[in-house]
C-alpha cells in the first residue's frame, strides 16, 4: 500500500475508533499502526461528573440515615425529637431542637423523600406550633414527660432568643431552598410577634434584644425577608438596628471591648453587612450614612482579628487590638467564613479590593494549613459541628472565588466529617447533628451543580461538572428507573426576590442555575437525542428513563 493511501486509511479508521488513539510508526519504509487507549476532554469531563455523582450519592445516603436515626428516637406521643439523647432527652426547645436539627431533617426529606417531607415532617411542624407556642406564636421549651412547658412561667427574653435561633438558623435557609411554605409562614409569624413585643427601648425605636447574637440574626433575617415579602416594616426594623449599632455608642469595634468572631457573636458583623447591602438598593441615603462605620468595623477586624493565614480568632478586644487566647476561645474560628460573608458582601457593593483579597488569602491557606484541624478550641475533641461550619465557610466562599486548593480541602475535610457518623445514622447525639446534614447537603449540591431527581433512590447516581455556560451530567442506575431530573433556579431571585446574591450564613449556594424564560438545549449523548426546554421546564423537571447499568450523559447549554 502506498504511504498516502495508508495514511488516508488510518484517518478513516481513527474516526471510527471509540476511546482509542492510533499511533503510526514509519521507519525505513516500514509502517505499522498501534491502537492505544484514548481519552478525549469530553470523556474526562464525564468521568469527573461520575465521580462527583459517587460523592454526592454517599452524602445523600448519609443524610437519609441521619434522618432515620433521629426519627427512631422521636417521642412516641408528640413525634418530636429531643434536644439531645443524653441529659436533655426529655425536651424539645426552639434554640436547639427546632433551630439546628429539625429543619435539616425537613430539607433532607425535601430533596430525597417527598412522601416524608409532605407527611411526617409537616406533621412535626404542626405539632410543634400547637404545643410550643406560648407568647403569641413565640415558642417555649416543651417537656415530653410533663406533656407541658418545662418552665411554669413564660419569659419573653427566653422566647425571643429561641425564636431568633429557630428563624435564622433553621427556617430561613429552609425557605431559601423551598420557597413559600408552611415553614415560611411559621417563620413570619414568629418574626412579627418578636418585633410587636420588642422590649428594649432605644432612641431609634424598640428593638428585640441587647444581644449582638440575636440582633445579628435579626439583621440577616430582616434584610432577606424584606425583599422576600416587600413589607416595609422589615426594612424599618432593620434600620433601627443599623442606627443602634452604627450611628450611636454600640459600634462593634469602636465601642466594645469584646467581639466574638465565631458563632454566638459573629452574627452581628455579617448582619450589619447584609443591612448595608439592603439599604444600598432600598435606602441609598442610609447606605451613605452607614458607609464609614461599616468600613471602619471591617478594617479594624482585618487589622487585629486575623492570624497569619487570614483566618479569624475566636474572640478579640478590638479597642485594645488583641485577641483572647484561653479555653474555648483559644485558636481560630470554625465559622471564619460567616464573617467573611460580610466582607465579600461589602466588596460586591463598594468594590473594596482589600476585602476580596482577605477572602482569597483565607481560601488559599486552607489546604496547606488546616487539614484535619481540631476546630472549636484546642481543648475539645474536634467534633462534627466544627467541621460542618468550617466546610460551609469554605463552600460558600469557593462558590464566589473558586480557588482550586480550597476545593481539594473541602473534599478532604468532608471525608473527615463523614467519618464521625455512627452506624445508626446519628452523628454525636445532640442538636448539632443537624449541621452535619446541612453541610453535607451543601456539599452534595456542589457535586451535582444543583441537579436533583425525583423520585430519589440510592442506586441512582448522578453528578455534574460545569464548563462555562455548559453543564455536563452523568446519571446511571443499577436497576431500571424512571423519573424526572430537576435543574436549579436562581433561588435568591425566584424564592427571595433578592437584588443581589450576596453570600449569606447557612444559604445553599447556587451553582448551575436556569433562567425561567431562557431556552436550553439538552443533548442526551447516550440516546443520541436532543430537545429544547425553557428554564422553567428544566427547574420543574424533565422526564428520563434509565436502563440498568447504562450511564446517560447529558449536555445542557
Amino acid at each position: 500500500m502506498k504511504r498516502r493511501e495508508f495514511l488516508n486509511t488510518i484517518g478513516t479508521t481513527r474516526g471510527k475508533l471509540l476511546n482509542r488513539v492510533v499511533v503510526l510508526f514509519i521507519s525505513m519504509g516500514f509502517c505499522c499502526c498501534v491502537s492505544v487507549p484514548f481519552s478525549s476532554p469530553a470523556d474526562e469531563a464525564f468521568a469527573r461528573a461520575a465521580e462527583n455523582g459517587r460523592l454526592a450519592n454517599e452524602g445523600l445516603i448519609r443524610s437519609r440515615d441521619y434522618v432515620k436515626g433521629w426519627l427512631d428516637t422521636a417521642d412516641p406521643v408528640t413525634g418530636l425529637i429531643a434536644r439531645n439523647l443524653r441529659e436533655s432527652k426529655d425536651i424539645w426547645n426552639a434554640k436547639d431542637s427546632a433551630a439546628d436539627n429539625y429543619p435539616f431533617m425537613v430539607l433532607t426529606a425535601a430533596i430525597i423523600d417527598r412522601t416524608l417531607f409532605e407527611g411526617r415532617m409537616l406533621d412535626m411542624l404542626r405539632t410543634e406550633t400547637e404545643l410550643t407556642s406560648r407568647i403569641g406564636t413565640l415558642p417555649d421549651t416543651y417537656s415530653f414527660s410533663k406533656q407541658d412547658f418545662q418552665d411554669a412561667e413564660p419569659d419573653l427574653g427566653r422566647s425571643i432568643f429561641g425564636a431568633s435561633e429557630y428563624i435564622k438558623d433553621g427556617l430561613l435557609p429552609l425557605t431559601e431552598w423551598i420557597g413559600p411554605s408552611p415553614w415560611s409562614e411559621r417563620m413570619l409569624g414568629m418574626l412579627d410577634d418578636m418585633w410587636q413585643r420588642a422590649p428594649v427601648e432605644t432612641p431609634f425605636g424598640p428593638i428585640v434584644s441587647e444581644s449582638q447574637e440575636v440582633n445579628g440574626e435579626m439583621l440577616q433575617t430582616l434584610s432577606r425577608v424584606y425583599w422576600m415579602t416587600g413589607d416595609g416594616r422589615y426594612l424599618e426594623w432593620a434600620v433601627r438596628l443599623g442606627d443602634y449599632y452604627l450611628l450611636s455608642q454600640h459600634h462593634p469595634t469602636r465601642d466594645e471591648e469584646q467581639l466574638r468572631l465565631r458563632d454566638h457573636g459573629c452574627e452581628i458583623v455579617s448582619g450589619l453587612c447584609e443591612l448595608y447591602a439592603m439599604v444600598h438598593f432600598a435606602r441609598p441615603e442610609k447606605k451613605q450614612a452607614y458607609r464609614e462605620p461599616i468600613h471602619a468595623m471591617l478594617d479594624r477586624i482585618l487589622e487585629v482579628g486575623r492570624n497569619e493565614h487570614g483566618l479569624f480568632y475566636n474572640l478579640i478586644n478590638p479597642r485594645a487590638g488583641i485577641h483572647v487566647s484561653a479555653g474555648r476561645d483559644e485558636g481560630v474560628a470554625d465559622t471564619w467564613g460567616y464573617t467573611y460573608n460580610g466582607f465579600y458582601t461589602v466588596y460586591l457593593i463598594d468594590a473594596t479590593p482589600a476585602y476580596r483579597q482577605a477572602v482569597l488569602k483565607a481560601l488559599g491557606s486552607l489546604n496547606e494549613n488546616y487539614r484535619n484541624y481540631i476546630w472549636e478550641g484546642r481543648n475539645l475533641s474536634g467534633g462534627a459541628d466544627g467541621y460542618a461550619d468550617t466546610i460551609e465557610s469554605g463552600l460558600n466562599l469557593y462558590n464566589r472565588e473558586p480557588v482550586p486548593s480550597a476545593a481539594e480541602w473541602i473534599d478532604s475535610e468532608t471525608r473527615v466529617m463523614w467519618g464521625k457518623q455512627q452506624p445508626s445514622g446519628i452523628i454525636e447525639g445532640w442538636h448539632g447533628d443537624g449541621n452535619f446534614a446541612r453541610t453535607t447537603l451543601m456539599y452534595c449540591l456542589w457535586k451535582t451543580k444543583g441537579v436533583t431527581i425525583r423520585p430519589w433512590r440510592e442506586d441512582v447516581v448522578f453528578g455534574a461538572v460545569q464548563e462555562g455556560d455548559v453543564l455536563k451530567v452523568s446519571i446511571r442506575a443499577e436497576k431500571e428507573w424512571e423519573g424526572t431530573i430537576l435543574f436549579d433556579a436562581p433561588r435568591h431571585r425566584t424564592n427571595m426576590n433578592l437584588p443581589l446574591d450576596w453570600p449569606r450564613i447557612n444559604q445553599f449556594p447556587e451553582w448551575y442555575t436556569v433562567d425561567s424564560e431562557t431556552i436550553y438545549a439538552v443533548h442526551d449523548l447516550t440516546a443520541d437525542s436532543k430537545a429544547t426546554y425553557t428554564g422553567r421546564q428544566l427547574s420543574e423537571g424533565i422526564a428520563i428513563r434509565l436502563q440498568p447499568g447504562i450511564e446517560h450523559r447529558l449536555v445542557v447549554e
